[in-house]
């Protein structure tokens, strides 16, 4: 992983603050710069925006939309942000990439490509 600053709204904070049980998520909201929601740049991946990535990895580009774990739907493209690719894109701008540990042991390298839909 790498220690980019990554920007989270206070609403989003707050709310993912209360459901980190995961030590990466719990290391992500530890690392973030929070900002009054209304004050997040537009080309930020925030809690229900929809965002092309790329996996470095094998070169394929997804389209999804990071949610909470509860709205998820992997047939409508909605990703929770516990899953390895919604927590590594959490906060991160386009044009930032992330080094990510997945559950298989392997790193991805992801990078944001568009941010399509930001709340």
């Amino acid at each position: 992983m790498e220690s980019e600053n990554l920007i989270l709204s206070d609403q989003d904070y707050a709310r993912l603050s209360t459901l980190a049980n995961d030590e990466l998520l719990r290391d992500e909201l530890g690392r973030a710069i929070v900002v009054a929601a209304d004050q997040v740049p537009v080309d930020v991946v925030r809690m229900n925006s929809r965002v092309i990535y790329l996996d470095k990895s094998n070169d394929l580009k997804r389209e999804v939309e990071l949610c909470f774990p509860d709205e998820a739907d992997f047939k409508l493209g909605k990703i929770s942000v516990f899953s390895p690719v919604g927590t590594a894109l959490l906060g991160l701008k386009v044009g930032q990439e992330i080094d990510w540990p997945f559950p298989n042991g392997e790193s991805r390298r992801l990078k944001v490509v568009n941010v399509i839909h930001a709340p």
